[in-house]
């Protein structure tokens, strides 16, 4: 059954086009740690609000997490599958 993905934005009920989210990893499993899911509009707050959490997100001893990035959201792909758009990422300017 396919449902819609909205944005995150405050007050927003636009389709997400990206996934905004950082590599994570214990040392056994690894994923995606979603930040957010966004539209063009909201992109650019909702990446930079995420950074800011990461920053002063806790780690345990042995836990790695990357810095968030922007994927292009696929609908029923697996988060493996997502494409990174660092291009993107470079162009958004702290809102």
């Amino acid at each position: 059954m396919n449902y819609p993905v909205l944005c995150y934005g405050l007050k927003c009920e636009q389709p997400a086009l990206y996934k905004i989210a950082a590599r994570w990893s214990d040392g056994q499993t690894s994923e995606l740690k979603t930040y957010g899911l966004a539209c063009d509009k909201c992109l650019p707050k909702l990446y930079h609000d995420s950074i800011k959490r990461q920053l002063t997100a806790r780690t345990l001893p042995g836990e790695l997490g990357e810095k968030p990035g922007v994927y292009h959201l696929q609908s029923g792909g697996r988060d493996r599958d997502l494409i990174r758009m660092t291009d993107l990422e470079l162009t958004l300017k702290p809102a």
